[in-house]
């Protein structure tokens, strides 16, 4: 899921809307697997005229991963052409293709989703989490927070998906507006699905240790959890192979005695924090965040 703009990355889905409708057309009669081919290509030419993306990617990998120059440029080209799979793949979806599925920690979602109370589904930019919400079966409504301004073609295709599946979309608009919206959805016992990667100029922000550096994640996924007493998850979706992905469950849990409201969120994003890292050191070239994430970066 998406959300607001950022200075340097808007996060919506690059094409125009007639582009979008003939990728949706063309993966309706053809392999996607075709196309990965001619992306293998368009890849390099696309990051030549990206060096934003480039620049922010290869830094992650050159300070935080660790890797060398030629490495940090291959894992770079492997993370571009990664993304492109999954934009193609959500695509692909919309035209009625599928993919394998493996399911770890399933018994976590279900556990939740047959208990009264609602609980909170933390996302993030990494691998193909939309997937998630085609796979991760509740009777439960999930409310899912996505970035407003995204493309109409995207909007729509995952309308059709998502209507399947109960999950209504809660589009994110500075009106806050969609804040009532989860908190009346969590109040009634239902799922609400929050990225929670990305600041986008609010103060509300809390710090924590990410790859041996302070990096600011939104507070707002963690207060919610905290203030509604509700549970959390993490899910993670990572591509696989070209017909299969992983999807990751993974609960998200304080310390016991830790008793301030505040304390409570910065202990639960810091247990996020930790998660995260986990899955994206294990899977670096997945993660897709394309600015400078840390403030010293």
């Amino acid at each position: 899921m998406q959300e607001k703009e950022h200075d340097n990355w808007t996060g919506r889905t690059d094409g125009a809307g007639w582009m979008h409708r003939s990728l949706n057309f063309l993966l309706s009669h053809i392999d996607v697997r075709v196309l990965y081919c001619i992306m293998a290509v368009v890849i390099l030419f696309y990051m030549l005229f990206n060096h934003r993306g480039y620049i922010s990617m290869y830094h992650f990998f050159r300070r935080r991963m660790g890797y060398g120059p030629v490495k940090s440029f291959f894992n770079v080209y492997l993370n571009h052409y990664k993304f492109g799979q999954v934009i193609l793949d959500r695509f692909a979806m919309y035209a009625g293709k599928t993919f394998d599925i493996e399911i770890e920690g399933f018994p976590y979602f279900e556990d939740l989703s047959n208990k009264e109370e609602g609980f909170v589904q933390l996302s993030c930019h990494f691998g193909n989490y939309e997937l998630a919400g085609y796979s991760l079966r509740s009777f439960k409504k999930i409310y899912a927070l996505v970035f407003a301004k995204e493309a109409e073609a995207v909007m729509k295709g995952r309308a059709g998906k998502f209507d399947a599946n109960n999950i209504e979309m809660v589009p994110v608009g500075d009106d806050l507006s969609h804040m009532i919206t989860i908190s009346s959805a969590l109040s009634d016992g239902n799922i609400v699905s929050i990225p929670a990667d990305r600041i986008f100029g609010s103060s509300k922000s809390v710090t924590c240790e990410f790859f041996g550096a302070p990096a600011k994640f939104p507070l707002g996924p963690f207060a919610i959890a905290v203030q509604k007493a509700v549970s959390t998850l993490a899910v993670f979706v990572v591509k696989i192979s070209a017909k299969k992905y992983k999807i990751m469950v993974k609960p998200i849990t304080i310390e016991e005695g830790i008793t301030g409201r505040k304390e409570k969120m910065e202990a639960l994003a810091a247990s996020f924090v930790r998660t995260l890292e986990s899955v994206v050191r294990e899977y670096p070239q997945q993660w897709f965040n394309y600015y400078e994430f840390w403030d010293n970066a």
